[in-house]
């Protein structure tokens, strides 16, 4: 036996309850730590294929759109908060240096730290995003917003100068949509129906994986197995 100390973080309490007992068996820790891992596992499998039965039809048309504009010129602007940034890095990243296939003109916009800083402080955040859009976006361009919560007010508003530009928009989120959905500002919106973040932001990366290669294969750079 051994005494383990209480974390701090009340969240984790809700994830990890097995780690607040004050005296724990450490091969009974590890086997509810096993089992968490598995349901957890399994909750995301779940969740994926709920997405792909939903919105296949969808995310094949989304993608035919993408491959359009990406033929005539356009490019991919991906935008998001938190973790929600680091997954537009990564799609753009896979956009622009893919494995195989086209590389395509893709950036995201959480990536210069100069211009997110100086748009925050200098004018707001809210706008940390659209001023960018109205900087660099032109018709025909492609805007990918990410935010679990559907609600985050600097995607809003960089959906809503993505509109005014005519650029294609897509947004990301999870549960029924939130804000982005009320607005109708969208052209695809693809909802993870969950609660939890982290499940939310696990589909994410697939669903933006899958629309890169769908657009791959609609621009003629993969072969259709």
């Amino acid at each position: 036996m051994s005494t383990l100390e209480e974390p701090r973080a009340e969240g984790v309490r809700d994830l990890y309850p097995f780690l607040y007992e004050s005296r724990a068996d450490v091969e009974s820790v590890l086997a509810q730590a096993c089992r968490s891992t598995e349901e957890k596992a399994a909750e995301i499998v779940r969740l994926r294929w709920q997405v792909a039965e939903a919105s296949a039809d969808a995310l094949m048309e989304c993608a035919e759109e993408m491959a359009l504009r990406f033929a005539s010129g356009g490019r991919l602007f991906a935008f998001g908060n938190g973790g929600s940034s680091t997954d537009a890095q990564e799609m753009a990243t896979a956009f622009l240096h893919p494995p195989y296939g086209l590389s395509l003109p893709a950036l995201s916009l959480t990536s210069d730290v100069a211009v997110v800083t100086a748009l925050s402080n200098d004018v707001g955040f809210d706008v940390v995003f659209a001023r960018q859009l109205a900087a660099l976006g032109r018709h025909g361009d492609i805007a990918v917003g990410l935010s679990t919560s559907g609600g985050s007010a600097n995607v809003v508003q960089a959906f809503e100068e993505a509109t005014r530009r005519g650029m294609l928009t897509i947004g990301l989120t999870g549960e029924q949509g939130g804000r982005l959905a009320e607005l109708d500002l969208l052209d695809y919106l693809f909802a993870v129906p969950s609660s939890s973040v982290h499940r939310i932001q696990e589909a994410q990366t697939t669903v933006y994986h899958v629309l890169w290669e769908l657009t791959q294969h609609a621009l003629g750079a993969v072969p259709d197995s």
